[in-house]
């Protein structure tokens, strides 16, 4: 099985894109928001999940490994493919979609098309639980060179360092949902550090009370 693909972007499509390794081309199925951060040209190091099936071989490409452990978690749960997985990773990362189950917030995952509310509700409740050591701090490195920013969007800290904050606040015994609502209500800056974040969190979970 193919788990991880680096080498020069050849061509991008609407649904895919072609990377050439070693002189090899090969066609990886990806979400619009990553195939957008795509260039011909340019170097792309992806995390790489093979499907088989009986009449296809398919690898669908991530720009990270938290990202491809999310595809697989999301499968987990009654009703949703391999399609609706990626239509998730589309409009949500693995740590917004982690908020959203500890959340409760199923109206945030039926952002994703072809995901109605019931199928979006059994996602936040079959995944509660289940997201702990989801993430870490190497899981957020740069796709490719030059990766360009998403319009609108800002420079923010890795998502890492809040991971690391909520398993410090987690190892400290606070429950996870408060520790994501509390991390959740903390605006992202670009210099953020687990000291920082962890008390704010710390004020903020103590005014949840």
């Amino acid at each position: 099985m193919i788990g991880h693909l680096e080498g020069q972007v050849h061509a991008v499509g609407e649904d895919t894109a072609i990377l050439s390794v070693g002189g090899v081309g090969y066609e990886v199925s990806a979400t619009p928001r990553l195939l957008g951060r795509l260039a011909p040209g340019e170097t792309a190091s992806l995390s790489i999940e093979t499907l088989v099936a009986e009449t296809f071989i398919r690898l669908v490409a991530f720009e990270n490994e938290a990202e491809r452990r999310t595809f697989r978690l999301l499968q987990s749960v009654q009703g949703v493919g391999a399609k609706a997985a990626l239509s998730i990773l589309h409009v949500l990362t693995p740590s917004q979609l982690m908020d959203a189950v500890a959340m409760g917030d199923k109206t945030a995952v039926a952002r994703a098309q072809g995901v109605g509310p019931k199928l979006a509700g059994r996602v936040v409740t079959e995944l509660k639980g289940k997201t702990v050591g989801l993430l870490g701090a190497d899981d957020f490195r740069p796709t490719a060179e030059g990766l360009k920013t998403e319009m609108g969007s800002s420079p923010t800290a890795p998502e890492g360092v809040r991971a690391d904050t909520l398993s410090a606040l987690m190892n400290l015994g606070y429950d996870e949902a408060a520790a994501r609502r509390a991390l959740a209500t903390i605006p992202a800056t670009p210099d953020e550090t687990v000291e920082t974040l962890l008390t704010a969190a710390l004020k903020g979970i103590g005014g949840q009370g």
